[in-house]
């Protein structure tokens, strides 16, 4: 199937637009209560620089001039004390359509190449693939015919929240082939090549230690936010492009770095002195627990 990419466009039309200011800290949408919507606003916001938050000052709950990971995790403490995951509960399911298509193994959205040809891959729509959230996601999905896993490393920018677009090898292992779109069931699992080795990190051609995008890969669970150590010794999180790097607009120097990693259920890890290597994919020391 043929799919169009017009990701910015989409994207800004689906960014909110905030008030200027707010009268209770952490109430980024001004409607009197620092609740769970406003930990989504800022959630956006730190995963997706394109996202505007134009007053920042309500969501600065550190109080150090700049909004980071730190102040999610305040902004979360007394409104969702039940789940420390920051999006959803492991093991929650998602139901939608699946499609197929022939693409996905090289160019995809989430700039994986070269993806192993011995896993199944998948498109995902613009809803949950969220700015590059779910980019390398491992999924199992169910159809009418069975069960398979596969790596999210597509969008779907046309897709329903819950449609995939399976490649088209791997389609028929759930529904026939000529049904050519079907309801399916799918849910995150831990990717299964992060068992028994550690993530690893993607430099961004281009990067230099003036300006560089590092990406996340061989992730157990998908990544939420990426900090690095700074010269003085404090965290820094770095923005997230809709290309599925995290960019350093001023560069990280001359490595190595210590990176802290975050996923989407709030696990944090600590990988440090990786080395500085833009031209090959750099091992690092570290994976996410299960």
């Amino acid at each position: 199937m043929k799919r169009a990419f017009r990701l910015t466009a989409l994207l800004l039309a689906a960014l909110l637009s905030l008030p200027v200011s707010a009268a209770v800290q952490g109430d980024l949408n001004a409607d009197g209560t620092a609740d769970a919507a406003d930990a989504v606003l800022l959630r956006d916001f730190l995963i997706c620089a394109e996202a505007g938050l134009p007053d920042w000052q309500a969501g600065d709950l550190t109080g150090d001039g700049r909004l980071d990971a730190r102040d999610l995790a305040l902004l979360k403490q007394p409104i969702l004390p039940e789940n420390p995951g920051i999006l959803e509960p492991k093991g929650t399911v998602h139901y939608g359509n699946a499609t197929f298509y022939g693409g996905g193994y090289e160019g995809g959205c989430a700039m994986l190449d070269p993806v192993p040809t011995d896993i199944w891959i998948t498109a995902l729509n613009l809803p949950d693939y969220h700015c590059a959230e779910l980019a390398g996601a491992f999924l199992e999905v169910t159809g009418e015919l069975g069960t398979i896993h596969v790596l999210v490393t597509d969008l779907l920018p046309e897709g329903e929240k819950g449609d995939l677009d399976l490649y088209v090898d791997a389609f028929p292992l759930i529904a026939p082939a000529e049904k050519g779109k079907v309801p399916v069931s799918w849910k995150i699992i831990p990717l299964d090549s992060a068992a028994d080795a550690p993530m690893s990190y993607k430099y961004k051609d281009g990067s230099s230690p003036f300006w560089c995008g590092v990406q996340v890969r061989n992730h157990r669970y998908p990544i939420e936010t990426l900090e690095y150590l700074n010269s003085d010794g404090e965290f820094v999180a770095l923005p997230r492009r809709n290309y599925n790097y995290f960019e350093a607009q001023s560069g990280l120097g001359e490595g190595p770095f210590t990176f802290r990693i975050t996923d989407i259920y709030g696990q944090t890890v600590i990988d440090e002195n990786i080395p500085f290597t833009p031209d090959e994919i750099q091992q690092g020391h570290a994976q996410l627990p299960l």
